[in-house]
């Protein structure tokens, strides 16, 4: 019973510094925190995704830690977004089933990658509002400040860039 007690405790204090623990479970907690950390490292290569249930609300969750751990939080909705349009498309489309997510930050701008194993590169289609699909690079092209496509000798990379202004404490 005291375990369980100071797990518990753990669990508050992670959560009030992280914000992860009440979206995941304890058990995937260290993982979580791995995936931020590749996530996160400037000469890493980013954090791999399975095409999973769940994948885009993890893709989602790492990329508002990252902003956040930045002072960039305030981008987080935008970034959220375009991620999980990325990811959706990358599930959807590629037949692949893992992809590789990377985050980079620069003067003035945050960069998004996702990498994916297919080669073939993603369209922009211009449809009705009324469309239940098919607007995912509508949004990113309406929303990012710069999209693109980076072929990779295996596969592909899909990015966006957001300009960013770090909050003013």
């Amino acid at each position: 019973m005291a375990v369980q007690g100071e797990v518990v405790r753990e669990q508050r204090v992670i959560d009030e510094r992280s914000g992860l623990v009440d979206i995941v479970g304890l058990g995937e907690l260290d993982e979580e925190l791995q995936s931020l950390a590749r996530l996160l490292s400037p000469e890493g290569d980013g954090t791999p995704l399975v095409a999973a249930p769940g994948v885009t609300a993890h893709a989602r969750r790492l990329t508002l830690s990252a902003l956040e751990s930045w002072g960039l939080g305030g981008h987080g909705e935008v970034a959220e977004q375009l991620v999980a349009e990325l990811v959706a498309n990358a599930v959807r489309h590629t037949g692949g089933r893992t992809f590789v997510l990377r985050l980079l930050r620069g003067s003035g701008r945050i960069r998004v990658e996702l990498r994916d194993p297919s080669r073939a590169l993603p369209c922009l289609i211009k449809g009705d509002p009324e469309d239940e699909a098919g607007r995912g690079l509508c949004l990113v092209d309406e929303l990012a400040d710069r999209w693109g496509v980076d072929v990779l000798s295996r596969g592909k990379s899909v990015w966006f860039e957001l300009r960013v202004r770090p909050a003013v404490a």
